[in-house]
């Protein structure tokens, strides 16, 4: 099993989650080791057991169906022998998540293989929520430990979200793959297998968790001082004034995915959610490339695992067929969003709702109330479900994305084209909504113009549907 890293010294404990006299982390005294292992048997015995099914419709009922199986440490007639303590492993709602999985894509083997055939890696950042985080090795799916009201509120959510996904698998919210329970020394210990929204290769230059609220939403100093912070609302005002700007096909499929997500939270109670946005500063990645002098070493040139589930990069959760003209290739995006700073910078986003597993009841309703008699209650991150998402999408509507001019794109992608590669003579017509196109010349040498287009295709990709090539002659 891979080991733990980067966790908090001996004694330190946030909810369940500690760190034992070794320096292992332990999640409600259950080690690292044997909770992956546990989890790892656990899948295999169950998603290879329903894989002997026939498959059928989803009834109402398989969303309240809970399967068991003991695994004792000498092994039974269906378990293996194992060198962890004895532990029972529950699966909920088995038929109902093995028809989401099918939805996008997932086939039996291939999750089998990403959650149980390869070490499970634990992620040394894992917040202040007291959760554990594992990623499989292929960068897939995420397993994360929740609470008891948590699981059951997900219990509770699956007919829902069993009607949405039907009605459009391309969503930002979290895509769930199964849910489970380890009970072991007495404790239960619940996961859940979800999407992997940042990818480990593809370095992440910045990343935050928007709200759309501005009390205490500053990442605090000890977060600061991690090796790769996650900032908050008041950081990405300070740090990206101007936002992040998109071509306005894509920016309006965004938009339209958020608004689309947030109803549907809405309608279930649903608030305190967060935006979890990665942002890869391709510039900054070449230039670091430069200083180390070796082109093997960037993260976005690492070898990416063969994507297993269907709609699950960003790019891919947001176009929905034709929604932002021509698709844009995610080889050369690796599923990111084409962006671009306001000091021009280009961008790839990495974006995804999280933490949606929390309902409006009572304890939230005291804890707005409480925060409103002393703060700003308009500003507090905890309100009432339909102001949340009102909030929520004002924010990332007209704070954190933007549309960008076309003039934009066409200046900076242009004049990387002219001070860094010799081109051909050509004519490019950009088409504005006036009706005198702007003209612009470039002549350089012979090297094709696809070329060029190739070795900047992010900026080609998001300028195609407006530039058009009039003529060229070599």
């Amino acid at each position: 099993m891979a080991s733990s890293s980067g966790q908090p010294g001996q004694g330190k404990k946030i909810g369940h989650r500690g760190v034992d006299a070794s320096g292992e982390t332990t999640y409600k005294k259950t080690t690292s080791s044997a909770l992956k292992g546990a989890i790892q048997l656990g899948i295999g015995y169950t998603v290879g057991n329903l894989s002997s099914k026939p498959e059928r419709d989803v009834l109402m009922q398989d969303f309240y169906v809970v399967e068991s199986i003991f695994f004792p440490s000498e092994g039974s007639n269906l378990t293996p022998a194992h060198h962890f303590p004895d532990f029972r492993f529950k699966t909920y709602a088995p038929v109902a998540f093995r028809y989401f999985r099918e939805l996008f894509g997932i086939r039996p083997d291939d999750y089998l293989y990403s959650l149980c055939n390869e070490p499970l890696i634990e992620l040394s950042n894992p917040g202040a929520s007291g959760s554990v985080f594992y990623l499989t090795k292929d960068d897939e799916f995420i397993i994360k430990t929740v609470m008891h009201k948590e699981a059951e509120f997900l219990q509770k959510l699956l007919p829902g979200y069993y009607m949405n996904l039907n009605q459009n698998p391309r969503t930002l919210l979290p895509k769930f793959f199964g849910l489970y329970c380890v009970q072991s020394g007495g404790k239960n210990i619940r996961v859940v297998v979800m999407n992997n929204v940042l990818p480990r290769v593809v370095r992440m230059h910045l990343k935050y968790d928007l709200k759309g609220s501005t009390y205490k939403r500053r990442a605090s100093k000890k977060e600061r001082e991690k090796a790769r912070p996650t900032f908050k609302d008041l950081d990405f005002m300070q740090d990206l004034q101007d936002g992040l700007m998109m071509d306005q096909d894509t920016c309006n499929a965004l938009t339209k995915t958020l608004q689309r997500d947030c109803l549907v939270l809405e309608s279930f109670k649903i608030m305190d959610y967060s935006l979890l946005l990665g942002v890869h500063n391709i510039d900054q990645a070449e230039r670091e490339r430069q200083m180390e002098g070796s082109q093997g070493d960037s993260d976005e040139k690492r070898p990416v695992a063969q994507q297993k589930a269907l709609y699950s990069t960003a790019m891919e959760s947001i176009q929905g067929g034709a929604a932002c003209g021509g698709s844009i290739d995610t080889d050369d995006t690796m599923g990111g969003i084409p962006a671009v700073s306001g000091k021009g910078e280009r961008l790839l986003l990495f974006i995804g709702i999280i933490d949606i597993l929390q309902s409006y009841r009572l304890i939230k309703k005291l804890e707005h109330t409480w925060k409103a008699l002393v703060h700003d209650g308009d500003t507090v991150s905890v309100h009432r479900p339909g102001f949340y998402a009102d909030r929520f999408l004002k924010f990332m509507s007209t704070t954190v994305f933007k549309k960008s001019s076309c003039e934009f794109h066409l200046r900076s992608s242009l004049c990387r084209l002219v001070i860094f590669i010799p081109i051909i003579e050509c004519h490019i017509i950009l088409w504005q909504h006036n009706p005198v196109p702007i003209s612009i010349d470039i002549q350089r040498e012979s090297t094709p113009l696809k070329y060029v287009f190739s070795e900047c295709s992010m900026f080609y990709k998001s300028l195609h549907s407006f530039i058009h090539v009039q003529k060229w002659c070599i």
